[in-house]
Parts: structure tokens; C-alpha cells; sequence
């Protein structure tokens, strides 16, 4: 899991848009209905149910800060990428039904985004809602969606197949299970509400009808917004405080490091992104047996606030040359926060932007849990292999950790009004 982990404060964005209802049976707005816990007075339309979500009596409550937070659809990039974590995700590939080619995919990639850009603004599902979110906000939805390599040679486009989908190399943590992994088509969602969150599964899911079916699904969580005093890092399931380093959208570089230029290619990958998902198990009955120093020493930093070993608060850069008193570095050689430096890796950075997981616990007592990673890139060939290459060479963490599943998706950039995601690639 390298450090260069996706900042958890959350800047605080601009007041959202007054929603407005969606013209059409199914059109009027539940964002305009109540938004706390425990408020009264929500009616049906004339037409009863099947009509949509009816708006509040006048003076009702307003939706909470949390509920009404809201990220666009359109844009130059996909959401979901750049947004601050959301406390509740939802991964799910699919692979296209037997039969089905580019003509059906077009078909799915248009319902998918008018979904998506609807329950964004917090409207009802355009079709069979199922009422799951009628109470709440968008509560900072997104849904992003991207193409696996078996994608292009199911729909007649191998010739739009980007180089940077080749194949990941195998690493030496690698025990992937192959039913959980890849896909030809993959979407993330993400809310701060964990019933908007499912309710976007279960539209995309619903839309995709007989065109394609799921091949895996995983759920993840991260620290709720509110949960803590001040904005902080999150910390992740062994404690530790994680995504300290990661790139950030006000340095001058990240453009160039995490998206396709506009003049890339193939060109219709401008302004996207390559994301990296692995299913990474966290050994924690092995972890917790250590102890704190040797965490610590594990991953190179304080456990209480992220502090390098080498001194200073979280923030403060590691000295990489500071010895003790019996010569020996401060932060060692082996240490997850040095191996995983961009200086120590050609450079090397991607946006990562996880959720953690827990699928229960096996019959052994073992927690079945860890690290949905998610990481963003312009080039995985430049992003995440060669920190992963280090990492797979000597990496203190690696014995407490194992990769189970993987997925390589080419994200294009984002659908202008009027266009559904992917529009370039299948009608270009």
C-alpha cells in the first residue's frame, strides 16, 4: 500500500445549486424534500408513488450540510476521482452478456450516465426507483466509470486499446483470485450516505438490464465527515494514519501526473485517468501482535499523528539520512514511507483514493478485512508498477498484507452536456 494515500480533509465546497425537478413522470426532486433524521410530513404526488418524490410541506428542516453536498456530473474530468473520500463506496465490474457488442455498450453507457447524472443532483432513478434514498440529499454522490482490456476486444475496438492497459506484472504478494478481478466494464460509486450509496448500486445495476452482468462487487467505507473535531487524515484499519503524501490538485505537476493531456493517447482518453484497484487483505491478527514501536518501524512513521520517525509533525518532509545514537537510521531502509517516496521511484506518484473493508470474519476467527485500493494515474507503467516493483523488493508492510484481486481501467475524461461517458471511444 504505498503512502502517497489520498488527502482525507475534505475542503469545504461551494453551496450547491438549488435543486430543480427533472421534467417527466419520475422528475420531481428529492433533494427537495426532508434531510434530517426524525423530520415529518413527507407525502406522495397525486399519482401516488410511482409519480416520484413529492416535495416538503413548506418550512420543513433542510437537508443537513452532509446531504445537501453535491458533485457535478459534467465536467473535464469523471467524479470521483479528484472529490475528498466519502464514507461509504461501492465497487462492481461487469462483463458484457454473451452477444452483446458495441452498439449494446453505447446503449448501457447512455442509461448508466443519465442515471448517474441524475441521482448525482439528487433526483429519483429515471426508471423503477426504488425509493431507498427518498429522504436524503445527494450527500456528496459520484459514479465513475471506466473500460478493462477484455472491453475493447468484445466490442470490435482493438485498435482503440490504450498501451498503458497492458497487463499488470505479477508481484510476489499477489494471490489474486481471477472471479474478482478485471472486468470489461467497471464502475465506483461513492456517497456520504451509506442508502444513496446502495440505492446508486442497485439503479446502475438494474440499468444494466440483459446487456451485461456483474462479475464482482466489493463494499468499503472510510471515516465518516463530522467524525472527528477538526478535518484530519483518516486512519486506515491498522491504525495508522494514511494518505499524508499523496499528490494534491494545487501542485503544479498533478495535471501532468494523474490525467491523459488533452493532445494524449489515444484521444479519446483525453482527460482521463488510469485507475488501479487491488483487494488488499490486511494480516491484522499478525499486525496487532507487534508492537508499537515496531509498527512503527514498519511503516516509518509515528502511529499517534503521522509524524516521520525522523521528527516534525505529519506534514514535515522525512530525513531520509538521520541516524540514532547507534548509527542506525531513524526511519529504516525497509520502512513502507521510504520505499514509496516518488524521489525514491523515478518520480513515481499516483492519487490514491481507497476505501477500507471488512467481509466478516472466517471460521478460524481471522477478520476477512483491509484495503480497497484505488489508485489514479496518467500511466500505470509510471505510476503504480514501479512503486510496486519496490515495494515487492523489500518492503517491511508486505508481510502483513496480501493482494487478492486487481483491475486495470482506462477512465476517460468527463461527459460534456449532452454526452454519456465513453460517447468518443464508441461513436468515434
Amino acid at each position: 500500500m504505498p503512502d502517497q494515500s489520498v488527502p482525507q480533509t475534505r475542503t469545504p465546497e461551494a453551496p450547491p445549486a438549488r435543486p430543480e425537478s427533472v421534467p417527466g413522470a419520475n422528475g420531481i426532486s428529492r433533494r427537495a424534500l426532508l434531510g434530517t433524521a426524525g423530520a415529518t410530513g413527507l407525502v406522495l404526488g397525486a399519482a401516488g408513488g410511482a409519480a416520484g418524490y413529492a416535495a416538503a410541506p413548506a418550512g420543513a428542516t433542510p437537508l443537513t450540510s452532509v446531504g445537501s453536498d453535491r458533485a457535478m456530473f459534467h465536467g473535464k474530468h469523471q467524479p470521483g476521482i479528484t472529490e475528498g473520500l466519502q464514507a461509504r463506496g461501492h465497487l462492481v465490474a461487469f462483463d458484457l452478456a454473451p452477444g452483446a457488442g458495441r452498439k449494446e455498450a453505447a446503449a448501457l453507457l447512455r442509461r448508466w450516465s443519465a442515471t448517474a447524472e441524475r441521482l448525482m443532483a439528487g433526483e429519483v432513478a429515471p426508471h423503477g426507483d426504488t425509493d431507498v434514498a427518498r429522504d436524503a440529499g445527494p450527500s456528496s454522490l459520484t459514479v465513475t466509470f471506466g473500460f478493462g482490456r477484455s472491453f475493447f476486444g468484445r466490442t470490435g475496438l482493438e485498435q482503440q486499446r490504450p498501451a498503458a492497459l497492458d497487463p499488470l506484472p505479477d508481484f510476489s504478494s499477489d494471490r489474486l483470485d481471477k472471479s474478482r478481478s478485471d472486468g470489461d466494464l467497471w464502475v465506483q460509486i461513492g456517497a456520504n450516505d451509506a442508502l444513496v450509496a446502495f440505492h446508486a448500486l442497485r439503479a446502475i445495476q438494474k440499468d444494466a438490464g440483459s446487456a451485461a452482468r456483474v462479475r464482482w462487487q466489493m463494499n468499503g467505507f472510510n471515516r465518516s465527515p463530522g467524525a472527528t473535531a477538526h478535518p484530519m487524515t483518516a486512519r486506515n484499519l491498522m491504525g495508522q494514519v494514511d494518505g499524508t503524501r499523496n499528490p494534491k490538485p494545487t501542485d503544479a505537476d498533478f495535471d501532468r501526473r494523474i490525467f491523459v493531456p488533452a493532445t494524449g493517447e489515444p484521444a479519446w482518453m483525453a482527460n482521463g485517468s488510469y485507475a488501479v484497484v487491488r483487494r488488499i487483505r490486511m494480516l491484522l491478527d499478525d499486525w496487532e501482535k507487534l508492537s508499537l514501536a515496531a509498527q512503527e518501524q514498519v511503516i516509518g512513521r509515528r502511529k499517534a499523528d503521522g509524524a516521520p520517525l525522523s521528527g516534525g509533525g505529519e506534514t514535515t518532509p522525512m530525513d531520509l539520512e538521520k541516524t540514532d545514537a547507534n548509527g542506525d537510521y531513524v526511519v529504516p531502509l525497509n520502512a513502507h514511507a521510504r520505499i514509496t517516496r516518488p524521489d525514491k521511484n523515478g518520480g513515481a506518484a499516483m492519487l490514491r483514493r481507497p476505501f477500507s473493508y471488512h467481509d466478516g470474519i472466517d471460521a478460524d476467527g481471522t477478520p476477512d478485512a483491509g484495503l480497497l485500493f484505488i489508485c489514479w494515474q496518467a500511466d500505470p507503467l509510471r505510476g503504480f508498477v514501479p512503486v510496486q516493483r519496490k515495494l515487492d523488493r523489500g518492503d517491511a508492510l508486505s508481510k502483513y498484507i496480501r493482494h487478492e484481486a486487481s483491475g486495470l481501467f482506462a477512465v476517460p475524461g468527463g461527459a460534456a452536456k449532452g454526452e454519456y461517458v465513453g460517447q468518443r471511444l464508441l461513436e468515434g
